[in-house]
This record gives structure tokens, C-alpha cells and sequence, in this order.
């Protein structure tokens, strides 16, 4: 029998939940975009979480629709800029806004495009400095990777973070376009990276993935990489980008994942150009401004304060090639069915 504390704190729970609830549906504004989304069942609706995110949005766009894909759906935090602008300016675009702090309210900003325009439908999740790419991508397309996840059963595609960077030091590098960042940051370095079986207790946030189901073994949690070498974060490298988000299934109640997931048997990548945009400006804005909930902006910038050159490059930095590459690495998991399949797509 539950004692009368134990009563007291979960209703209390459930009162500020509710509350938090409300504040954020009260916080929102539809900018741009029909209210429904008219898609096709496979049609992937890419999501994206976005703030003053201009600087990114020509290649953004580039990729993405490249890949295939044809929905995007921005969640504003706050643009000053014109980035707003600009997006409605491109087809097949819808922005809803939320001000809100992420600290506080992050789930509930990322969660809510995918209630409202993802439900049973295939989501990518994908924040404005990530490029996500798969093995076989420029042959098969979204719309092929999509046949082949449904055909496997699966709800989610796991994805690693790589931290792209140059050779100069990051300071001489801060304010370069994003077109030549992607053609300049050529490097990664994956010499340091932590793993844990996916359904390790040591995942901080282990208890969000107990009800998901990982059928490969290779398939784990990293964490640290580069980042972890260079300035001490304890950064989480695994995402599960894209997910089909069924009724069994909550998106994104922590940005690196989702819950009641079916994970496929391989894995992709997220090429991450963190250190883009003038990333100690960004930081300090962030600390400044109090809305992030993990030290990892103070580490960055106590070692950006105190070592003025500081670089990412060393001996054990390895130049981008593709993806395949990284499979032999290790890094990124592929399987033989999904090369069986990719052969004969390709035929």
C-alpha cells in the first residue's frame, strides 16, 4: 500500500504536469502551412526544431529534398532572424512556434509536430546542423529505405552522430558560409567513442528505452567521441531519427529518442556540423539565456575561453568518404538483408 507521501508527490506530479501541459498549448502559434497535412501513408514528413536557423536552410533544403523528401515541418523557438520568412517562401513547408524554454519544455516542442501532422506516418527527425544519410542513398531515396523498413517490420531506424570538422582551429573557421563548411569540415574522429549494449542500465536515460526492441546486438548506444576527447562532454551519439509513429509509439520524449520503437537492423548516420555558425557566440547566447537543460554549452566554452586554438583535428581524425566505410569501422551497423536488398534495387 502506497503511504500517504507517496499519494501526496504524485498528485503534486500530476498537477505541475498538467500545468506544463497548459502552458505549452497556450505558448502555441500556427505561422504557416495548411492545419492538416495531405500526404501520402508512406510519405515521410521530415521535423525540425529551429531557432535563428537561416545560415542552414539553402543546403538544408538541398538534401532533404534530394533524398526525396517532399513534407517539412519546422517548430520555431523564438526566430529573430529570417528564417521564418524564408521557409515559407519554400513549397510543401508548415511552421507552428512555441517561445517556450527548451529547458522544461523540449519534449513537448519536439512532440507536437509529429501528434499533429505525423501520426501514423514516417517521421525524420533532424535539427538544422544535422545532414542524415544511409547506406545506398543516392540509389534507393527515402521512398526505398521506407520499403525496406516496412518490409523488415521495423518502426525506427537508429542513427550515430558524427562530428564533422576542419583541420584549422575552430576559431578560424567560425564564420565561414554553410556551403563552404560542408566542402571544408571533411573530417571525424571516432577514436574515443563510449558503447553500450542498447538496453543497458549504465544509459542515463535507460528507462525510456526498456519497452523498445533492438534485434541486433550490434546496435548500441554511444556516447563521448570527439567532443568527450576535446572538451569533456558526456554527449549522447545515438538518435533515433527516423521513426514510424504509430499508436504504440511516443516521438521524442528525449531529443535522442522515441519510445515503443521497433529498431531496423541497421543503422545511418547523422553528420553533425556542431562546429559550425560561430559556435562560442552560440554557446554564450544559450548560457545567457538559460534555456538548455545539460552542462554541455558550459564545458564548450570554459575550453573555447581558455584555449583560443583549440581544434578537433589530431592524428586520429579520418576524412569523410561514405558511409559504407563507416560499417567496416564498426561505427555503423549494416546487415545482409539490407544488402541483399540494396542489390537488387540496384540492378
Amino acid at each position: 500500500m502506497k503511504s500517504p507521501i507517496h499519494l501526496m508527490r504524485r498528485a503534486l506530479h500530476k498537477m505541475r504536469e498538467r500545468r506544463r501541459r497548459q502552458q505549452f498549448a497556450r505558448s502555441l502559434r500556427h505561422l504557416h502551412g495548411p492545419a492538416q497535412l495531405n500526404a501520402g501513408a508512406d510519405e515521410v514528413v521530415l521535423i525540425a526544431l529551429v531557432r535563428n536557423g537561416s545560415y542552414y536552410l539553402d543546403a538544408f533544403f538541398a538534401h532533404y529534398r534530394a533524398m526525396g523528401i517532399r513534407h517539412f515541418v519546422f517548430i520555431d523557438n523564438g526566430s529573430t532572424d529570417d528564417t521564418l520568412t524564408r521557409i515559407a517562401a519554400e513549397p510543401g513547408t508548415i511552421i507552428d512556434q512555441s517561445a517556450l524554454p527548451l529547458a522544461g519544455f523540449e519534449d513537448l516542442i519536439r512532440q507536437y509536430p509529429a501528434n499533429t501532422y505525423g501520426q501514423n506516418r514516417w517521421c525524420l527527425y533532424v535539427d538544422m546542423d544535422e545532414v542524415f544519410d544511409f547506406e545506398g542513398r543516392e540509389s534507393l531515396g527515402m521512398d526505398g529505405l521506407i520499403a525496406y523498413l516496412n518490409g523488415q517490420g521495423a518502426t525506427a531506424m537508429v542513427a550515430q552522430m558524427l562530428e564533422m570538422f576542419p583541420k584549422a582551429p575552430l576559431r578560424e573557421v567560425a564564420h565561414l558560409p554553410y556551403a563552404q563548411v560542408l566542402e571544408e569540415f571533411g573530417y571525424f574522429d571516432i577514436s574515443t567513442v563510449d558503447k553500450y549494449d542498447y538496453h543497458s542500465t549504465d544509459i542515463p536515460f535507460s528507462e525510456l528505452l526498456k519497452d523498445n526492441t533492438n534485434p541486433h546486438r550490434d546496435i548500441q548506444f554511444c556516447f563521448g567521441g570527439v567532443r568527450g576527447k576535446v572538451f569533456g562532454e558526456a554527449c549522447c551519439l545515438t538518435k533515433h531519427p527516423l521513426i514510424f509513429n504509430g499508436p504504440d509509439v511516443t516521438p521524442a520524449p528525449h531529443p535522442h529518442l522515441s519510445m515503443g520503437v521497433t529498431c531496423a537492423d541497421i543503422t545511418g548516420v547523422i553528420k553533425h556540423y556542431k562546429f559550425a555558425n560561430d559556435p562560442g557566440a552560440r554557446d554564450a547566447a544559450s548560457l545567457g539565456a538559460g534555456d538548455v537543460a545539460h552542462g554541455e554549452d558550459a564545458r564548450r566554452a570554459a575550453v573555447m575561453r581558455n584555449v583560443p586554438d583549440v581544434t578537433l583535428f589530431s592524428l586520429d581524425a579520418r576524412p569523410w568518404n561514405r558511409v559504407e566505410l563507416l560499417i567496416r569501422a564498426g561505427f555503423v551497423v549494416g546487415s545482409k538483408a539490407f544488402s541483399e536488398y540494396l542489390s537488387k534495387a540496384t540492378r
